[in-house]
Order: structure tokens, then C-alpha cells, then sequence
């Protein structure tokens, strides 16, 4: 039985499935695709930096012990793994820092959401760089829909939105790598809705979940494409019907979905190329306020003359990035300091930055930041622009009685402040050279700028670590 009738209105599974469908290379307008390589860029830039970090062996070596040997690429290592273990892999470490690009209004991390399925499967099919191209395109519009259609539910209601519609944006960019009709495009999205999860309860601890999630959902965009090409039936109204995904992930934010939105513009208005590639590797929640700090810093002669500060952030984000302050001020490991508002704005007042290395173990345990970050108090900031824009400002409240103040109301690397081609290249070569020598990490980003011209296996090639 066909749980899709063909005579009834197109439901919003199948209008995202045809879109995917019937979407060709020249379909997407240049500028898109120009973007869409700048992303893909970045993505797999982090993601072969993640492997200068001991979680990524200790993820690797436990992936390996279930899958095998393969033939599939995990991009800067010399291991090859089974097709969905590969992209597994390569999902968790493009995720692995929280240094790939977000699309701010749909608050998720786009490009993790479905570029491990199309460079993995692609290469697995030996597709052409356009065609990964294409899919990529397809998975992200999915992606940054689903996020849009929820208004930030997920997140209110525990869930890490980029963990559950990764299902969905693989399940996509699968189908239309493996060449689905529109019917078995949709089914896969429906079958999609009984594996999509992700919960955010790593933010008590630092755990490392969250890295895992939008390679699990490449792992089962891969299952219910694959299962849909060989006729199996999904639900034809995963994400609206009852006991979908909107009734069961938003609970008591379930009526503020808007439906409509899931597949509006589809074709028309590209939303992939409004992601935001990120300056520092914390959560993009932070960004104004630490762009704030930085801007303050060059004020500031002696980070001991200062009384307190205020910290101004996006009042739907205070439960992620500020609070329980008592844990958010002395972060117990790397991943817990990415979500800390107060160590991120005091290491920004202390050095006028904040990079990977501001991430490492003795600067999280650094008496001066800690000292600091102990005088932050956090508000919700009143001129904020979130979620188009993850604004926020910091008040300083020096020893002498004089204040200093700064807002940034688009953060950096988003809107007219987003990372160029050679702003992104240079954030590429930054992170690839963390494990790939300089001449090597030179051939790989200028084989992803011109991916489409050849073969996406001679790319993956150049992303494998000897």
C-alpha cells in the first residue's frame, strides 16, 4: 500500500521532494553556487582541524570498531571506512569544534546538516562535483526550512535542532545523490521522522555528544533514502500530521510552528547563501558579545581596573550560554567553555581575541580569566536583533567609577560582515594546517573552490591524510 495518495494536494514532504527531484546545477543561481563552495569550504576546513584534538582518535577508533575497513574517505586521516561510517565520521568532525557555519534565523549548523552525506555517498557513487554541489544545495534549503518552520522550538524544548534535521536534509541530499523520484524522496523524509533526535543535556556537563549528532543523521539520511529507493513506505505527513515531528519535538511550542514555511520560496529564494561562517569556534549565540569585548578590549590598559561588567545577550539564548552561572563560570572542559558567555567575554577583555588555543586546558584553567569571568553578570539584551542576527554588547564598570559600553547588533561573519572567499581561505588554511602540511592543505582548498570540475573522488583524495 502507498501511503502517499496521488490525487490529493501536494503535502509539504512531497513539494520538498520534488524540489529536490527536479533541481539541476544551473538551476541555482552562480552567486549561490559561489557561496555554497565557500561554505563547503569552511566546513571541511574545521573538520580537519577537529583531528589535531584527542576526541576525534578516540570517535574514530570506536566508529572503526563497528564498521571495518571501507573505501570512504574521512577527510585528514588515513583511515577508510563503509560508506555510512565514513560519513558518520566526517559528520562528527565537521561538528566536532562548534566552528562551522550557522544559519542564524533557523539556528542551526547548515553545511554539518548535510555535506557529510553529499561527499561521502558522492563519493561512494562517483558523482561529479556538480552533482554533490546540487545536493548540498537541496539538503541545506531543507535544513534552514525546517529550522525557519519551528522559530527556535527545538531548543526550547531540549532537543539541538541541527541533531534533528539532519535526518531530514541527509535523507534529502541522499535521495537526490541516489537519483530518487519525487515519491521516494518524500518517503524518505517520513521515514526520516522515526530516527530524528538529539538532546541538549550535554550542556550540563561539556559531554560530546553534540558532535555526534548530525553525523548520526547522515548515518539515517542514508538508511531511509536507501530504503525508499527499494520501496519502502514512510508517513506522508512526517513533519505536520499528528504525532509528527512538530507534535512530538515542540511539545508545548508545537503551535508556533508556521507549516507554510517549510517549503516556501523553495527554488526561488536561496536561504544557504544567508549562513554565517564563524570567526571563533564558541557557540554563535555569543558571538556580538564577544565582538563587543574585543572592541573594548583596546580601551582597557589592565583587565584589573575593572569592577564588573554586564554581559547583553539574546534572551531566548540565556538558558544555552549563561546559565546556571555557577557552572557557566568556571567551564570544566573545552566543550563546556563554548557555552559559557561569561569565560568567553573575559578571555575577549583579557586578549583581545578568541581562538582554538583559547580553548586549550591551561587557558581554561587560567586564574586571570577565571577572576574575571567571576565579576560577569548576564542580562537580556534589549536591542537585540536575534534571531536575524545573534547581537549582543558588553558594560564595563571600571574601578574609578567611569563605564564603557559596546553593541554589536549583527555579529561578525553574518549579513554585511559575513567571511569572503579569501576570509574563508584563510580560516581554511589556518585550521587544515593543523594536520595537513602547508603545500597539501594549498591543493585541497583549491580542489573544494573548484569542486565541480571534476570527479568529487579526486577531491576527497586531497582532503585524506597519507
Amino acid at each position: 500500500m502507498n501511503a502517499i495518495d496521488p490525487g490529493a494536494a501536494p503535502l509539504p514532504a512531497q513539494r520538498i521532494a520534488d524540489f529536490a527531484a527536479t533541481l539541476r546545477h544551473g538551476d541555482i543561481p552562480a552567486a549561490v553556487r559561489a557561496r555554497a563552495r565557500i561554505q563547503m569550504l569552511d566546513a571541511i576546513g574545521v573538520g580537519l582541524a577537529a583531528n589535531a584534538y584527542g576526541f576525534a582518535d578516540r570517535a574514530l577508533a570506536g566508529i572503526a570498531a563497528l564498521g571495518g575497513p571501507g573505501e570512504g574517505t574521512v577527510i585528514g586521516r588515513a583511515e577508510r571506512l563503509p560508506l555510512r561510517d565514513a560519513a558518520l565520521a566526517n559528520g562528527f568532525l565537521m561538528h566536532g569544534l562548534d566552528f562551522d557555519d550557522t544559519h542564524l534565523a533557523s539556528i542551526i549548523h547548515a553545511t554539518a546538516a548535510c555535506l557529510p552525506v553529499a561527499l561521502s555517498l558522492g563519493e561512494a557513487l562517483d558523482a561529479s562535483g556538480e552533482e554533490v554541489l546540487t545536493a548540498y544545495a537541496a539538503g541545506m534549503e531543507v535544513a534552514i526550512r525546517i529550522g525557519l518552520a519551528v522559530k527556535g522550538g527545538f531548543h526550547h524544548a531540549g532537543y539541538h535542532a541541527t541533531g534533528v534535521v539532519s535526518h531530514f536534509s541527509s535523507a534529502v541530499t541522499a535521495g537526490r545523490l541516489l537519483g530518487l523520484t519525487t515519491s521516494q524522496i518524500a518517503h524518505a523524509q517520513g521515514i526520516a521522522s522515526s530516527t530524528a533526535a538529539g538532546i541538549q543535556v550535554f550542556l550540563e556537563d561539556g559531554a560530546w555528544t553534540k558532535r555526534f549528532h548530525p553525523g548520526w543523521g547522515a548515518v539515517a539520511g542514508i538508511t531511509a533514502a536507501t530504503l525508499a529507493q527499494h520501496g519502502f513506505v514512510g508517513p506522508a505527513r512526517p513533519y505536520e500530521g499528528k504525532f509528527g515531528l512538530f507534535d512530538s519535538h515542540l511539545q508545548a511550542h508545537a503551535s508556533e510552528a508556521d507549516v507554510s514555511l517549510l517549503d516556501e520560496g523553495l527554488g526561488e529564494r536561496w536561504e544557504l547563501a544567508e549562513s554565517a561562517i564563524k570567526p571563533y569556534p564558541v557557540c554563535h549565540f555569543i558571538h556580538g558579545a564577544a565582538d563587543s569585548a574585543i572592541a573594548l578590549q583596546a580601551q582597557i590598559t589592565d583587565v584589573a581596573a575593572i569592577d564588573s561588567f554586564r554581559i547583553l545577550l539574546p534572551g531566548p539564548t540565556m538558558k544555552i550560554v549563561a546559565e546556571p552561572a555557577a557552572d557557566k563560570l568556571r567551564p570544566g572542559n573545552d566543550y563546556a567553555a563554548k557555552f559559557s558567555a561569561q569565560f568567553v567575554v573575559a578571555t575577549c577583555l583579557r586578549l583581545g581575541r578568541f581562538g582554538l588555543a583559547e580553548l586549550e586546558p591551561e587557558a581554561l584553567r587560567d586564574p586571570a580569566t577565571l577572576a574575571l569571568a567571576a565579576r560577569a553578570r548576564c542580562e537580556v539584551d534589549p536591542d537585540s536583533a536575534f534571531p536575524e542576527t545573534f547581537s549582543g554588547g558588553v558594560e564595563i564598570l571600571l574601578k574609578d567609577g567611569r563605564r564603557l559600553f559596546h553593541h554589536e547588533r549583527v555579529n561578525s561573519g553574518a549579513g554585511a560582515r559575513r567571511l569572503d572567499e579569501a576570509g574563508a581561505s584563510a580560516k581554511f588554511l589556518g585550521a587544515a594546517g593543523m594536520v595537513l602540511e602547508a603545500a597539501a592543505a594549498q591543493r585541497a582548498c583549491e580542489a573544494v573552490l573548484s569542486l565541480e570540475a571534476r570527479p568529487v573522488r579526486q577531491t576527497m583524495r586531497l582532503l585524506a591524510r597519507a
